[in-house]
């Protein structure tokens, strides 16, 4: 994911994606709990992706 690309998006938009992205980890937690998933570095991804759409959100909320 790039920040650009991120910045660009509507806060609503950044919204919706922050959702599926909290969907997303939270099935990729019960996955590898019940050894569906073996690419453990997805859910790493999942999160890093998710602190990156909520910080943008913020500072989008802060210079309003």
């Amino acid at each position: 994911m790039d920040a650009n690309d991120l910045r660009k998006k509507s806060p609503e938009e950044l919204r919706k994606q922050a959702d599926e992205l909290r969907h997303a980890v939270r099935d990729l937690r019960f996955k590898i709990t019940s050894r569906q998933v073996a690419k453990v570095r997805d859910l790493r991804k999942a999160k890093k992706d998710l602190a990156q759409v909520l910080t943008i959100i913020r500072s989008l909320a802060q210079a309003s």
